[in-house]
């Protein structure tokens, strides 16, 4: 059996490799640009902002852990309006090709903690690769993991009183993008700190500490409790459709990156029948692509 780790890119997703544009945003522009299209887009495909120069070469990204890493280090109203991204975005930009190793990629995202890539599309620009994006893969393939042989990992809580600077340092003490609210299913993440971020700068101009926001203001969502062990390819369609892919099953919460160090591990069986229920048109029974 071929371990998915050794296959490359072109070989896990073929013409899906670059169905997706990447989103763009010039190295001069405002943190708080960012900060607004962020809560847009993260927990998306695209998952981060891809950072240009004026020739519009790619030189660096942006997204939710470099935007609340600047606002731990400066969380005033003015920081936003007078910073460009150029100062606080992630220089080391991966750019991989369709020969790049799935365990070649996810050691780089290891190593940097940014589940993030871009690779040259036939636009002559570029498509990203995101841990998102790799749920694909987990519906395409059939393994005999179930969510709960996946490795557990410690669940980390926050207080409905905690002031939101705890919350983020802890973000970034625990190296996770979520918490759960203490004794529920609730949770709030980057993305929603972002956005809460972005109201506040157009409409409470009387805030000039971004971590004095009351984080009551901020509306957590619910991690989708399931009650059946799922396999592997069934628990990445259900992810797959979420605005907020999050699932907590008894003792395990499983994000994108979960599945992500799940798939390193596995060995390729066959196509999953939801992959071939999901891609088989229902009048003649072909593959729809």
């Amino acid at each position: 059996m071929t371990k998915l780790s050794d296959l490359t890119l072109e070989q896990m997703f073929a013409e899906r490799l670059t169905d997706t544009p990447c989103v763009y945003l010039n190295k001069k522009r405002e943190v708080w640009v960012a900060t607004e299209m962020c809560v847009q887009y993260l927990e998306s495909t695209i998952d981060s902002i891809v950072v240009r120069d004026d020739s519009l070469k790619p030189i660096g990204i942006v997204g939710g852990y470099d935007l609340l890493d600047s606002i731990r280090k400066d969380p005033s109203r003015d920081f936003q309006y007078k910073t460009n991204i150029e100062q606080i975005m992630f220089k080391d930009l991966l750019i991989v090709d369709n020969d790049t190793k799935f365990k070649n990629l996810i050691e780089r995202w290891k190593s940097s903690r940014r589940a993030f890539a871009i690779i040259p599309n036939k636009f002559r620009g570029y498509s990203p690769i995101s841990a998102r994006k790799m749920l694909e893969v987990g519906i395409r393939y059939k393994t005999d993991m179930t969510v709960s042989s996946m490795p557990k990992k410690k669940i980390i809580t926050f207080h409905p009183d905690d002031p939101l600077g705890k919350i983020v340092n802890s973000m970034f003490e625990n190296k996770t993008r979520k918490l759960l609210l203490e004794y529920s299913n609730q949770f709030i993440s980057d993305r929603l700190i972002l956005e809460t971020i972005s109201n506040t700068l157009k409409f409470q101009p009387h805030i000039e500490n971004l971590f004095d926001i009351p984080v009551n203001q901020i509306k957590l969502k619910e991690a989708m409790v399931i009650k059946e062990d799922l396999t592997l390819d069934k628990l990445c369609s259900l992810m797959y459709g979420m605005d907020h892919p999050y699932v907590y099953y008894k003792d395990i919460v499983v994000s994108p990156w979960d599945v992500c160090l799940s798939l390193m591990n596995e060995n390729i069986t066959e196509i999953s029948e939801t992959y071939q229920m999901k891609r088989k048109c229902p009048h003649c029974g072909k593959n729809v692509d």
